[in-house]
This record gives structure tokens, sequence and C-alpha cells, in this order.
């Protein structure tokens, strides 16, 4: 999945189970690409995978956004 827009939503949510994270770059048509990787809950034998990727302009916008939530 590709991000095209930050939407801030109205909405209450739990915390999420621990999940194995891990990262990584690539450059496609000149462009840097950033993607997050998640995978099955710790003790889970699914390797069901979910993936996020952006671009340098949702980074800073995503950078921003973080900024001001968590008053960095």
């Amino acid at each position: 999945m590709f991000v095209n827009k930050w939407e801030k939503e109205a909405r209450n949510f739990r915390k999420q189970e621990v999940r194995e994270t891990t990262y990584s770059t690539t450059i496609i048509a000149g462009e840097k690409l950033f993607q997050i990787q998640t995978y099955g809950s710790e003790g889970s034998s699914s390797s069901a995978k979910q993936t996020i990727q952006f671009d340098k302009e949702r980074a800073k916008e995503l950078v921003d956004i973080l900024s001001k939530e968590f008053n960095l």
C-alpha cells in the first residue's frame, strides 16, 4: 500500500499486539521510497505481512504530524 495523503480520523482504538517490524528503502525511477513491513504477532505461526510505503513528501508530512502529536 502506498500512502497518498495523511488524514486524521477521530476514532478510539486499542493498543495492538507487539509485532516484528522492519523497514527498507529503495530508489525507483530516481525517487527514494521508504517501506515499513510488519509480520505476524509474537508467538504466532502466521507469516502474514502488512506493508506501507511512502515517498519523501509523505515522510516530511509524517514527521510533522508526529512532532505535533507528541510535542517533540
